[in-house]
């Protein structure tokens, strides 16, 4: 492929993905946002094979520890962002993909069954999650909110291959909405960030920043969450004080900092690491914290596998804790393109791109991969927010053990069933 034939897709983590190709003739004026077509196949709404779900969740949780690793060693400070949106970015994607690009693929999402039963049980997984928290509250006393959306924004008049936009519309209930790439290059990328903020009640609002989106545009497909949740205990606002928090370097701040004297909760400590889970409202999602000795933050994070955090959650029992936990809000604009890359995606970023399968009327390659993420923590719980372009006791008297989260630590929102990993951060200065 020739740098003068290359068309280009864009994947955005909302997740959006634009994908860009050559056009010909004279484009057509923009289209409305709301214009809709594609597909006419309807969303599957029955449930995956247990095993096939498995299977999905394993190599999305093994996606988001390759992601972090690498974009750990480069974050100053704190980071945050969403696994799960971004392997629905990318899954969404991959039906597009031919030869060795959807190889390469499979090699980064860690794909392991058939490509039909793959799409199947994200597919289920995506409908698992947007069922949680029936009844329970939000941080902000509102209903509880997990909501997840799939989008393909697409050149108007540009062809898509019908069994792509089948697989968009059934196993990701992604249909096309018409822009115009070509000639409005700047207000069809306003169009899709405030789209995105829409989404994500105004958390994420500038997701593909300008000459993201040009007129080699072709696609933009977009995955959005939002998450608001209430902790199952709040903690009492009139307890938290300012206390002291240990930085990277070793020095110390005074940092706002939440407490509860007698916290029932399921905690451990598994070689010198905290481990709490605290669970919100509902009972089906919770944040586990992993808190290692001072200075051994880098080597907890390098050492984070699956098998690892599985076993750091295995070894989770109920326990009375009185804990201490710093109020934090991370946000977090990431540019994933080198670290898909060095995972093993390289191949689709490149001239040797073959994304065959989603459209047979121009070259395509994936041009990058965008990706922000808001995270909000104080005493009524969790507010979290993200988005991906492609171009997650005791009857007796207990014993209160003390837990003082002072120091850098790792956070991971879980769903409890299935074990998804919807977000990941850390934090190293409240």
């Amino acid at each position: 492929m020739s740098p003068s034939r290359a068309a280009v897709l864009v994947l955005a983590t909302l997740t959006l993905v634009p994908a860009c190709g050559n056009g010909s003739g004279s484009e057509p004026p923009p289209a409305a946002p709301g214009e809709r077509v594609g597909s006419t196949s309807a969303r599957v709404t029955a449930p995956a094979p247990a095993e096939d779900l498995a299977a999905a969740v394993a190599g999305n949780g093994a996606l988001a520890l390759d992601l972090y690793r690498v974009l750990s060693l480069e974050a100053e400070e704190n980071l945050f962002f969403s696994p799960q949106s971004i392997a629905f970015a990318l899954s969404m994607t991959y039906p597009g993909a031919a030869g060795e690009t959807a190889a390469a693929f499979e090699r980064t999402l860690h794909v392991s069954i058939p490509e039909p039963d793959y799409h199947r049980a994200m597919n289920d997984l995506d409908r698992q999650l947007r069922s949680r928290g029936a009844g329970a509250k939000a941080a902000d006393g509102q209903p509880f909110r997990l909501r997840l959306v799939n989008q393909l924004f697409a050149q108007r008049g540009f062809a898509f291959e019908p069994p792509f936009l089948d697989v968009l519309a059934q196993e990701y209930g992604a249909d096309v909405r018409l822009l115009d790439f070509a000639s409005a290059p700047e207000p069809s990328r306003g169009a899709i960030n405030g789209w995105v903020a829409q989404e994500t009640e105004d958390r994420i609002l500038d997701l593909l920043p300008q000459g993201t989106i040009t007129t080699d545009t072709r696609a933009v497909l977009v995955n959005a969450i939002y998450f608001n949740a209430a902790w199952a205990k709040p903690f009492d606002p009139a307890l938290t004080r300012d206390r002291e928090f240990t930085l990277l370097d070793g020095s110390r701040v005074a940092v706002p900092t939440m407490s509860s004297a007698d916290l029932a909760a399921r905690a451990a400590q598994v070689d010198g690491v905290e481990v709490v889970e605290l669970p919100y409202d509902g009972g089906e999602l919770s944040m586990l914290l992993l808190v290692p000795p001072s200075g051994a933050l880098a080597a907890l994070e390098q050492a984070l596998t699956p098998e690892r955090l599985a076993e750091y959650v295995a070894a989770l029992r109920a326990e009375h804790l009185a804990l201490t936990l710093p109020r934090f809000e991370v946000r977090s604009s990431l540019a994933l393109k080198p670290p898909l890359a060095a995972l093993g995606l390289e191949v689709a970023f490149s001239e040797l791109a073959d994304l065959s399968r989603m459209s047979s009327q121009a070259d395509l390659l994936v041009s990058d991969v965008v990706h922000q993420a808001f995270v909000k923590v104080n005493e009524a719980g969790t507010e979290a927010a993200a988005a991906t372009a492609v171009i997650i006791g005791v009857t007796s008297m207990p014993t209160i053990r003390p837990v003082a989260i002072d120091r850098p630590f790792l956070f991971v929102v879980r769903d409890d069933a299935t074990g998804a990993l919807v977000f990941v951060g850390r934090v190293t200065r409240p």
